[in-house]
């Protein structure tokens, strides 16, 4: 169980699952079989590429869900500050309309973001947003804070990284927003 009740659970998950994909996959039907439990709303959000993109609108269709998941895209780019953004804003958009009071927000990913937010936003290459890695990180941080600041938001980050290269930027998201934190190994 996760632990933090009702909610809309935004799944956030970085182009695919990478090495775990079997267990990554299970964890996040798993993930998906407690929202029906619970009878709560699912809504899934893609980040690969250039940009985070809602592949399945705040829905009680489990079956639909696990249909998208299918199909998640794969590779290239990890525009998760983009996510981040796009999760907060499906969350707000469904608390305006009555639709959840809670959003928990699971992202599935190694906390390694290599788009900058103009790319996705703004449609300028990576070259041309001249974002470095420590500006990609901050913009990542500073996204996290935010969702941690919004009335009844919370985030569970559910690390992938490779523990032997670790930076452990996945827990300082975490840390950031306020949520929780756990290893995949």
């Amino acid at each position: 169980a996760l632990g933090w009740g009702k909610a809309l659970p935004a799944v956030a998950a970085a182009g695919g699952f990478g090495s775990k994909d079997a267990a990554l996959f299970l964890l996040a039907i798993n993930l998906l079989g407690e929202a029906y439990q619970s009878r709560d709303k699912i809504c899934l959000i893609s980040f690969q590429g250039d940009f985070a993109q809602v592949l399945l609108p705040p829905t009680r269709s489990i079956a639909m869900a696990k249909n998208r998941l299918e199909r998640m895209p794969c590779g290239g780019g990890s525009p998760l500050a983009h996510a981040l953004n796009q999760a907060a804003q499906v969350g707000m958009t469904s608390q305006k309309t009555g639709d959840v009071g809670e959003v928990l927000v699971v992202c599935i990913s190694d906390g390694r973001a290599n788009v900058p937010l103009a790319v996705a936003t703004d449609g300028v290459t990576v070259e041309e947003a001249g974002v470095d890695k420590a500006g990609l990180k901050e913009e990542v941080m500073n996204t996290a804070k935010m969702l941690g600041s919004l009335p009844n938001f919370k985030l569970l980050m559910l690390d992938t990284e490779n523990k032997f290269v670790s930076t452990g930027v996945a827990k300082e998201i975490a840390a950031a927003a306020q949520g929780k934190y756990s290893y995949i190994p």
